[in-house]
């Protein structure tokens, strides 16, 4: 992964989880930022660990930062 290719963490759904997307391609649903730090790492920053996930302006958080893994953490639409 280049370190310019954005990260986008969509809004959560009903069940929780949220899309990620790395550059163009979705790579999977994650239920915490620990399966944020696998998809980054498996594409291609493996130092990469839950911190650097929470603290990067690589990624773009939308409908709520890392701390919103619920619809209803994320608040009003």
């Amino acid at each position: 992964m280049a370190s310019d290719t954005p990260v986008v963490v969509y809004p959560p759904a009903e069940n929780g989880g949220r899309r990620v997307r790395i550059g163009g391609h979705f790579v999977g649903v994650a239920y915490g930022v620990t399966d944020i730090a696998a998809f980054v790492q498996e594409a291609g920053l493996q130092e990469w660990d839950e911190m650097d996930v929470v603290r990067s302006g690589l990624i773009e958080w939308r409908g709520g930062g890392p701390e919103t893994w619920s619809v209803h953490d994320a608040g009003p639409s």
